[in-house]
């Protein structure tokens, strides 16, 4: 006799295959409660832009301070870190704009579109976290082999700067990847065109 999750795997995979050859108007339809699911996506960009804006902010303050006040090293690592904020201030500022002109739509496939290229950005940009700390690693390392005190300094703060961005990163993908994992119950049930069809696909478990 067949368990509950064989039966939730048989249904899902035989409503996959109706799903799939559905005219692409009809499974484009808007699903109002995709709204919410947006508005939330929407949330954590906003939240996240913030957050690095802060994050900027502080650093060039505490660089253009420190930078006037202390030599070598020292000095050359608050300058970077004022040279690279500037950067990220300017990356929040638009990443905030845009987030809040975009508009919690409820339409499936572009939700999911807007879902995935946000998960997939914020990979490509850990990536690049790492690299920054590579790169930071080698220009200290290269800086001590010279004994070249702006090179070590400059080194440091984009050691600091990618570390950061990376812990960045990850948390705000792991946000986004959590949240993402409420689509399948939000498309549980999709009403079709005007008549009222819809499919339904039981997502039971066994108890």
């Amino acid at each position: 006799m067949l368990g509950k999750t064989t039966y939730s795997t048989l249904y899902f995979f035989l409503g996959m295959v109706l799903f799939a050859f559905l005219p692409l108007d009809a499974v484009a339809q808007n699903i109002p409660e995709l709204q919410g699911f947006n508005e939330i996506r929407i949330s954590y960009n906003e939240k996240g832009m913030l957050i690095l804006g802060g994050w900027a902010v502080g650093n060039m303050i505490w660089g253009g301070i420190a930078a006037g006040k202390t030599s070598g090293q020292t000095k050359a690592f608050h300058q970077m870190n004022m040279y690279w904020n500037s950067v990220n201030l300017l990356i929040a500022g638009f990443g905030y704009w845009q987030a809040t002109k975009e508009t919690p739509g409820t339409g499936f496939w572009a939700t999911m579109d807007a879902q995935q290229n946000m998960e997939k950005i914020l990979l490509f940009n850990a990536a690049l976290d790492v690299a920054y700390i590579a790169g930071g690693m080698y220009l200290r390392e290269r800086g001590l082999r010279i004994n070249k005190d702006q090179f070590v300094g400059f080194g440091k703060s984009i050691i600091l700067q990618g570390a950061f961005l990376l812990t960045f990163d990850a948390v705000m993908y792991s946000f986004h990847h959590m949240h993402a994992k409420e689509l399948p119950q939000i498309v549980n049930q999709i009403s079709l065109g005007p008549t009222g069809f819809s499919i339904m696909i039981p997502l039971g478990t066994d108890k």
